[in-house]
Parts: C-alpha cells; sequence; structure tokens
C-alpha cells in the first residue's frame, strides 16, 4: 500500500476515530482497484454478493505470491482455522465445531452459561463502587467476553489472565496494516497459545471435563482442534470486547437514546443490533482472494486479486439504510453486516449476542455516568477490529 491510496488511509492509524468519511468516498466506486492490485468492495449489495459467492476465497493460502497472508497462514506448525478455509473442509470442520456449541445437536449449551455469566456482570459492576472513573474497557468489556471464551472452552479460570496478550497479539496479526513485527507477533502468540492449548487437550482426552474441548477430541485431530481453540479465542474475545464498548460509547454519545433505552429496556434488541451496523466490530474482511473472474457492479476482479469486503462502508451505504450515518434503534429490516453473512457467518455470533444482552442492560441500570473523559478515546491500532483501547468516563454512583 502507498501512502496516498485510500487503504492506506483506512489502515493509518490518524483516521482511527473516526474512518466513515473514507467510507463515504469509497462508496463513490463500488469496487475499486488499489495499486497493488487489491479491490475494496464497499457498498451493501455487491459485498453481499461476494460474501455468498463460491468464487470468493478465505483461504489464504491462495493469496498471490508476496502478499501478507495473516499469521493463521504461517509456519506455526499448526493448519489453518475454518475461517480460512473454503467447502467443502470449510462445512466438515464448521460443521463438527458446531455441534457440542449450538443447535440442533447442543440447543442449551449456550443458554446455560447465562447465570454464570451474569454473575461475571454483577461482580465487575460491584467493583466500580466508591469509584469516581472507571476505564469501561479494562474494568468491564474486557474480562466479560475472556470469561465467556474460557468457560466454552473449558479453561480453567486460573489461566484466563494468560490469554489476554494472546489476544491482543493474534487480533493485531489480522490487521493489514500490522506490518512485519506485527506478524512475528501473531506467529509468536499463536505458537505460545498452540503449546498451552496442545497440553490442554491432552489433558481433557485423560479427563473431560466442562467445555467443548472436551467433547470435540474424540472428532477432531489435534492440530486442528488447536487451531480452532486459538480462532475462538481472537473471534469470541477481541469482536465482543469491541462491540460492548462500541455500545457503551455510542450511548454516551446519544443522551437522548440513553434515556430512552433507561425508561425501556425492550428498546435493548434493536438498539443492540443498531449499534452493529452502526460501529460494527468488525470492519472489513482483508483475506479474500477471487478464485475466477468475477464481474460486480461493472467491474471484473480477475482471479488470483485481493478482496478486501468493507463491512463498515456497507452498513452505512444510503442504497440499503435511509438516513444511514444516523444512529437510530428504531430502524426497520436491519440486515445489518456486523456479523457478516454467507457460510463465514460470525459463529461466535450468539455467544456475543448473549454477552451483549446481559452487560448492556446492566451496566446502564445500575451506574449512573456523568460523562466521557475522552472524546473521541484512544483506540486500537487494529483497523479491521476496531474498537477504543481504552474509554475513560465518571461515574457519580453504583445502584444495587
Amino acid at each position: 500500500m502507498t501512502p496516498d491510496t485510500i487503504s492506506a488511509q483506512i489502515t493509518d492509524y490518524a483516521n482511527r476515530a473516526d474512518p466513515y468519511p473514507l467510507y463515504a468516498e469509497l462508496r463513490q466506486t463500488p469496487v475499486r482497484r488499489e495499486d497493488d492490485g487489491t479491490f475494496l468492495v464497499s457498498t451493501y449489495y455487491e459485498v453481499r454478493s461476494l460474501a455468498n459467492d463460491p468464487r470468493l476465497s478465505n483461504d489464504t493460502r491462495n493469496r498471490p505470491s508476496g502478499y501478507a497472508r495473516t499469521a493463521e497462514a504461517e509456519d506455526t506448525g499448526l493448519p489453518p482455522s475454518f475461517i480460512f478455509t473454503d467447502p467443502p473442509l470449510h462445512d466438515q470442520l464448521r460443521d463438527t465445531i458446531n455441534r457440542p456449541f449450538g443447535p440442533p445437536h447442543s440447543p442449551r449449551f449456550l443458554d446455560g452459561l447465562r447465570g454464570e455469566l451474569a454473575q461475571v456482570v454483577t461482580e465487575l459492576l460491584d467493583a466500580f463502587e466508591g469509584k469516581d472513573q472507571v476505564d469501561i474497557v479494562e474494568d468491564f468489556a474486557y474480562p466479560l467476553p475472556v470469561t465467556a471464551i474460557c468457560k466454552v472452552l473449558g479453561v480453567p479460570r486460573e489461566d484466563e489472565p494468560r490469554f489476554h496478550g494472546w489476544a491482543d497479539a493474534l487480533a493485531s496479526s489480522l490487521d493489514p496494516g500490522a506490518g512485519a513485527d506485527g506478524e512475528e507477533k501473531g506467529q509468536r502468540a499463536r505458537q505460545e497459545l498452540g503449546a498451552y492449548l496442545s497440553d490442554l487437550i491432552e489433558t481433557k482426552r485423560r479427563h473431560p471435563g466442562p467445555g467443548i474441548l472436551s467433547a470435540l477430541v474424540p472428532d477432531m485431530t489435534p492440530a486442528d482442534l488447536e487451531a480452532t481453540a486459538v480462532l475462538l479465542l481472537v473471534a469470541g474475545h477481541e469482536t465482543t470486547v469491541n462491540a460492548i464498548t462500541n455500545t457503551t460509547l455510542t450511548l454516551l454519545r446519544h443522551p437522548d437514546v440513553l434515556q430512552r433505552f433507561q425508561r425501556e429496556p425492550e428498546l435493548g434488541v434493536p438498539l443492540i443490533e443498531e449499534v452493529l451496523r452502526y460501529e460494527p466490530p468488525v470492519q472489513f474482511v482483508p483475506w479474500t482472494t477471487a478464485l475466477a473472474d468475477i464481474e460486480v457492479a461493472g467491474t471484473t476482479i480477475p482471479k488470483g486479486s485481493p478482496v478486501w469486503l468493507m463491512l463498515a462502508a456497507a452498513n452505512r451505504d444510503p442504497r440499503r439504510f435511509k438516513d444511514p450515518d444516523r444512529f437510530d434503534p428504531d430502524r426497520k429490516d436491519n440486515e445489518h453486516l456486523g456479523f457478516y453473512t454467507g457460510i463465514h457467518y460470525c459463529f461466535g455470533a450468539p455467544l456475543a449476542r448473549i454477552e451483549l444482552h446481559l452487560a448492556v442492560p446492566e451496566l446502564f441500570r445500575r451506574v449512573k455516568f456523568s460523562g466521557l473523559l475522552q472524546d473521541p478515546p484512544p483506540y486500537r491500532a487494529n483497523a479491521v477490529l476496531r474498537g477504543p483501547r481504552h474509554l475513560p468516563v465518571a461515574i457519580e454512583g453504583l445502584t444495587a
């Protein structure tokens, strides 16, 4: 990427707090070719079509020579996780992993976590007592998802703190602007986490316990199971941290909607869906590749071309959403791309929604906010998994 390309501007940290003017510019050319041969697709119907097109590959091994392939595809000793594979392998892996995770085989697994996760929410908010300011990321939005994904996997509670550094490094390696240093840190984190998970999987093999790792041991190779667990850590943690934080920030920026939400708790479902459209935790998917020539919106994407699917730009496409830059929890027909679409639709979306609907209403029921201490807040470096690194807020008190 050269400095004057729009992809370089999107990944430039200077634009992290508000990339939406760039996305609006990008939508003027729905399918745009960058100098390095990458195609950026930014309008709703075109993104949705390509995300459901079997001619577009998620397998990073199909990337052109010399093009960043993310830490998933490097020499980590593990196969790519299912998000970076294509059918039929993708379908086989995803179906296997879903059996202990959700319907139709395990319809009560996630629902059974609600009580434990609600207790975590209560404990995190109780810790606000006596404080006049807190960091929503460090004190609330981070600890809940890491506890949730560790419960899903069956990771011992005492090992949860070790996952923070690993998750940050792995998520950062997905950023196309990460550079060699970011990719190297991602590889190292994946190797260290893989070694930990290898030991944990062997323990689960000998002594089965709660969590999906125990359930999957008979059905997957150790390497595939390790790769899956690494993916679920990142997908099930980093994105939900961003979703909780983005929802909090959006509500504090829209006090009229917040006051209404506090009066009308039933607004929670459409409100959270609107945040997922308005400030999606995954901004774009930068690792797809055309397996054949594909014509989109009058432009031919040649076979072998890298393609970025710009989800956040598509979510504000005025051809699909009326007044798209307005935060409107009353929006009808809100079929956003906040959790993607097609066969790669977010595997952890049901868990993320449970966490959001436990965390957000309770946060705004119990905490009396004075306001944001920094707006815009400092953002993470990652342009793909975009969200505040810290969200300092002033508070006046806490209710029971």
